[in-house]
Parts: C-alpha cells; structure tokens; sequence
C-alpha cells in the first residue's frame, strides 16, 4: 500500500474511531499533500518521495510551533504539536544507521571527487538521491562536512 492510500485509510479510521486529535492532524497533512499537488501541477499525483518531504515539513512546522508554546508558556499546546509530530513521524522509512550514512557520505564523496567544502552540494545532492528519504538533511549534512573536514 503505498503513502497516500495509506493516510487515506488512517483518516477514515480516525473518522470512524471519532479521534478528534489524531483526525485533526491528518486533515491538516492531507491538506497541506493536496497545496503541493497543487504547486506542482493541476490534478498532478505525488511521488512517493514529494509525499516524505511534505510530511517533514510539516513535522518542522509542528517542532517550530511546539518551541513557541513552550517559550510561551502554553504546555498544552505544546504537547498537543508534539503529539502530531510523533503520528507523522510513523508514515516517515526508518532512519538510516550513522555507519550506513557514513558509507553512502564515503561512497559520494568517491563518486564525485570533491575534495573539500566547496564540493559539499554536489557530495549532499549525491547522498540525499542514495539515502531516499531516509535521512534528514541536517545529518546529512553534518556527516559530509565531518568527512570533507
């Protein structure tokens, strides 16, 4: 089943179940699935991977919004976001192990000859395209400026 038949399905049992914050949230990333659609071009389907890139940036929204409650003193809400992040962080693959990402950083690097940090976009590009979906850029990103030293 893939991506979206699978929000599809959790929507409806959601709706079923009558579980307001678990239904709120899917709405909201259903939503924010069909704007991106909608970017991209009239009745155009997502990739599987546009679906994941959709999904974490919601989940940074909801990390940003869960930050300001708690700078603003309004725990519930803060746990309300962080509850949704922990539902959309179950449709994300498995994260790639360090060492994994390591290997795949060592294997770019190789494939593209870079030498030093002037090279990093063309190394991250390179690990982003092998890593498919299964590692956030920011530890991608540390990981190929440890190796490019």
């Amino acid at each position: 089943m893939n991506l979206l038949a699978r929000l599809d399905e959790d929507l409806k049992t959601a709706l079923r179940a009558k579980d307001t914050a678990r239904l709120g949230s899917l709405r909201m990333l259903k939503s924010s699935l069909k704007y991106a659609a909608m970017e991209k071009s009239a009745g155009a389907e997502l990739a599987e991977m546009e679906v994941l890139a959709v999904i974490r940036k919601r989940i940074k929204q909801c990390e940003d919004a869960a930050a300001g409650f708690t700078k603003g003193d309004r725990p519930e809400q803060a746990a309300q976001e962080k509850a949704e992040i922990a539902l959309l962080e179950t449709y994300l693959p498995a994260a790639l192990p360090a060492d994994e990402l390591a290997n795949i950083v060592r294997e770019a690097i190789a494939e593209t000859g870079a030498t030093g940090k002037a090279q990093m976009g063309a190394v991250m590009k390179v690990v982003m395209t092998k890593a498919a979906g299964r590692a956030e850029g920011k530890a991608v990103n540390l990981e190929v400026q440890k190796q490019l030293g």
